[in-house]
């Protein structure tokens, strides 16, 4: 009898530690495929924020609108700071390009701020310009030019889906703006 308990105890401890050593070793397997999930999920962010900063550096900035698909989605949604939305990158295009007619020296110049997780980017950046040029306002009007620099603080949150933004908020202070370019008190 005693060699009976002895042999079964030694099986429950044996049952015990190899229970104990498949759900470590399982641990193990779990911790490392979340490791190598996060190292992808922060290759894909910083190719993001890559295509980022050659959106806003060199394709916004330099006007380069056939290159804005490498970066956007053609059905793109895109939240403006006004409260309107877009939908598709040829509308999203021509509403840049009109940022450019009043203030032809439009540009991104920094982005000092920059992250993200999984598919979704933060950046923050600096736009600055003059206006210079009549700013178009609708119904066939203009506000005259002021002269006035600017240099607004903005930010851009993106989700991405295969390698483009499919949906962008933008945001800055419109008010800030407004008093910079001389149209607000």
């Amino acid at each position: 009898m005693k060699s009976y308990i002895k042999t079964v105890s030694l099986l429950v401890l044996a049952s015990v530690c190899l229970v104990s050593g498949v759900h470590a070793e399982n641990s193990k397997s779990n911790d490392q495929l979340t490791l190598k999930k996060l190292l992808k999920d922060k290759a894909i962010v910083a190719q993001q924020i890559e295509k980022f900063d050659e959106l806003d550096f060199e394709i916004f900035s330099g006007q380069q609108w056939h290159r804005v698909e490498e970066s956007h989605a053609k059905n793109i949604l895109v939240h403006w700071p006004d409260g309107h939305t877009t939908k598709g990158i040829d509308v999203h295009i021509e509403d840049m390009k009109a940022m450019f007619v009043w203030s032809p020296d439009l540009k991104i110049t920094k982005h000092p701020i920059k992250f993200g997780a999984e598919n979704w980017t933060a950046v923050v950046g600096e736009m600055t310009g003059t206006f210079s040029k009549p700013m178009p306002i609708g119904g066939g009007k203009t506000i005259q030019p002021t002269g006035k620099k600017f240099a607004i603080t903005m930010a851009t949150l993106g989700y991405w889906e295969n390698g483009v933004m499919t949906e962008e908020y933008l945001f800055w202070d419109n008010q800030v703006f407004m008093k910079q370019i001389g149209l607000g008190q």
